[in-house]
């Protein structure tokens, strides 16, 4: 078990040093099997309890790099974005006992908690950020999950260029870890449009993709095999592992 936790650790580490060849990588088949035969392990090991390192104020990139799908730029979300997000709603629904639709100012009412975590690519890069808002555990606690359920799907504002939205899942013992986080703000200041505006999750014990930006609704589901093409996210709909911790 050591040594596939190694190496999918090393992997990783790998694609942070060298750029060009994490995206040679990400393109390889070979690659993606290797991951996978690491994801079950990592999975069991990390659980709700193995925590990706924090960082000092000094080590965060003041200036953090923007990747992923185009920021949302149809009528609905400029319009959130001209109010300043007032008339934002987080939808939390499904398999669950209480209906949840929060505004910011009801995330903000909540515990808040700050994390200077890494975060890190699959295309080979990496960036340490101050991310405060709310533990996705809390939000889900509002919403007491039913007995069936088993995992948590993101749906974001974000498309590509065919209109497919972005989304990603997690299972709820995933959801439960203490770094797991909605995050609102970014190095202290409220989250631009860039980076995610106004609700992002924060996942940093796995690869960025996880950490879906622009969250308009959480699904909580028994199963994700029927949500777009069944793989439980925008990338794993086309290859990528489902679990991709680090």
């Amino acid at each position: 078990m050591k040594r596939r936790l190694f190496l999918a650790t090393s992997i990783s580490s790998a694609l942070t040093a060298c750029a060009p060849i994490g995206t040679a990588l990400n393109n390889n088949p070979a690659f993606h099997a290797l991951l996978g035969s690491a994801q079950g392990l990592n999975h069991g090991f990390i659980g709700t309890h193995g925590l990706a390192r924090e960082y000092a104020d000094r080590d965060v990139d003041r200036i953090f790099r923007v990747n992923g799908l185009p920021t949302p730029s149809d009528a609905r979300y400029i319009d959130l974005l001209k109010r300043d997000f007032r008339n934002y709603a987080l939808v939390v629904d499904g398999a669950v006992d209480q209906k949840q639709m929060l505004s910011l100012d009801s995330l903000a009412a909540l515990p808040q908690v700050t994390q200077t975590t890494r975060h890190d690519c699959v295309e080979g890069w990496s960036a340490i950020g101050k991310w405060s808002g709310v533990r996705l555990s809390d939000v889900l606690a509002k919403a007491s999950p039913r007995s069936d359920a088993r995992y948590v799907v993101f749906h974001c504002m974000d498309t590509d260029d065919q209109g497919q939205p972005y989304y990603e899942s997690l299972d709820l013992h995933q959801a439960m870890h203490p770094q797991a986080l909605l995050a609102m703000r970014l190095n202290d200041v409220a989250l631009d449009a860039d980076h995610g505006a106004p609700v992002r999750l924060r996942v940093p014990t796995q690869l960025g993709y996880k950490s879906a930006k622009w969250v308009s609704r959480i699904e909580v589901v028994g199963s994700y095999a029927n949500i777009y093409a069944g793989g439980g996210g925008y990338w794993e709909d086309q290859g990528y592992e489902w679990y991709a911790g680090i």
